[in-house]
């Protein structure tokens, strides 16, 4: 039984730290009620042209930053390879020789689709 009561005063703590941050909290946020320059889009001073939902976005934005994503993946991925290569011998070469292989032909795919000619 005396295990249980370490568990139970453990999600006592667990419980009462986020109530009482929000009672403590609270007050405050009521107090600094934000004007109407902090409920602008840009605090710079200088009165906006246009709401944020009149301009629109190409579609290439969101395809560089999916490419982006992609590569930046494929770096987290090679991390732990390089650190374990020793230790993964031939295997693991041949696994990241297919992986790379797989990402090349994505790259190349976007090469040839001139995704990347905009840049």
């Amino acid at each position: 039984m005396a295990n249980y009561s370490v568990l139970l005063i453990a999600a006592l703590i667990v419980i009462s730290v986020p109530v009482l941050t929000l009672f403590i909290i609270t007050p405050l946020i009521r107090a600094s009620r934000p004007g109407k320059v902090k409920l602008e889009p840009y605090e710079c001073g200088i009165a906006p042209t246009s709401t944020a939902f009149d301009h629109r976005f190409s579609v290439r934005y969101f395809l560089i930053a999916v490419l982006f994503i992609v590569f930046d993946v494929e770096t987290v991925f090679l991390f732990p390879w390089a650190i374990r290569f020793k230790q993964l011998g031939w295997f693991g070469a041949a696994e990241m020789a297919v992986f790379l292989a797989i990402l090349l032909v994505g790259y190349f795919y976007a090469w040839r689709r001139k995704v990347l000619s905009w840049v």
